[in-house]
């Protein structure tokens, strides 16, 4: 998404409303190819650009948590993948979970009660060893 002359958005709310695997390459793009001495426009883009993937990561981490757990992947694996410990790993997981098991779609919770509970118990082995 750029503006009328062809540049990115400088503001957080233009630049959330791109997709994010665009923002992704806008972000390249705008620090790839600033000048050595950016203009106001090319700092306030980049930050901007950085600000929106940093808001749709922290939103879409969990839910990428939970589909490496479903995988199979263990806890330490996961805290390796993320950079996060694996206390920080399992915090955001349940976060996630406890809202997701509460959202009902077409009377059905957004992710099965059962499934987050097996995954609960294989994290709370790895926690105890």
């Amino acid at each position: 998404m750029t503006d009328e002359h062809g540049w990115p958005p400088i503001r957080f709310v233009d630049a959330e409303k791109v997709n994010p695997f665009q923002v992704l390459l806008e972000l390249h793009n705008q620090t790839i190819g600033r000048p050595a001495t950016p203009s106001r426009h090319d700092v306030l883009a980049e930050l901007a650009l950085a600000a929106a993937v940093v808001s749709w990561w922290s939103r879409w981490q969990p839910m990428s948590i939970h589909a490496a757990l479903r995988a199979g992947a263990d806890l330490a694996d996961i805290a390796t993948a993320t950079g996060l410990d694996p206390a920080d790993v399992v915090q955001r997981w349940l976060r996630w979970t406890d809202v997701q098991t509460r959202l009902t779609i077409g009377g059905r919770p957004a992710v099965d009660v059962e499934e987050v509970r097996t995954i609960q118990r294989r994290l709370q082995a790895e926690m105890d060893q």
